[in-house]
């Protein structure tokens, strides 16, 4: 038997596929934030799989050097991102995807695919919504 949706019991998962959130977390926060998605979609492209974080920094348009900073430490907080110090000088540290973080990526893709299908449909909804008088 195929083990059930997070935040689904075996009970739930038998006769109805339906989807129930996994209880508040904050991944799903941190997923929505405006450059958690963009700095792994960096990462998970990088040749050699690792970046400086001066090079993240010039490759994420408009982020600042303190929001990079802290959106690095929430997700290798979270698992998702390895921490590489070299002692040097100066100094340098590197980032990569974790196994955990490379995971994320494969859900993210799913998600991906369904707003490419869906986003001349949203913009739609979204332009009938916004031009009906209320």
């Amino acid at each position: 038997m195929d083990k059930p949706i997070y935040g689904q019991s075996d009970e739930e998962t038998e006769g109805s596929p339906h989807f129930r959130p996994y209880p508040a977390n904050g991944i799903c926060t941190r997923l929505g934030d405006k450059w958690t998605v963009q700095v792994i979609w960096r990462l998970s492209i990088a040749s050699g799989r690792r970046l400086r974080f001066s090079v993240l920094k010039s490759e994420l348009d408009g982020i600042t050097q303190r929001m990079l900073t802290l959106t690095l430490r929430n997700l290798e907080r979270d698992g998702l991102v390895a921490r590489h110090y070299f002692p040097e000088v100066p100094p340098r540290v590197e980032y990569e995807l974790t196994e955990m973080g490379v995971g994320m990526l494969r859900a993210l893709e799913g998600l991906n695919f369904w707003i490419r299908n869906n986003l001349s449909r949203v913009e739609e909804c979204r332009r009938a919504y916004d031009d009906a008088e209320r």
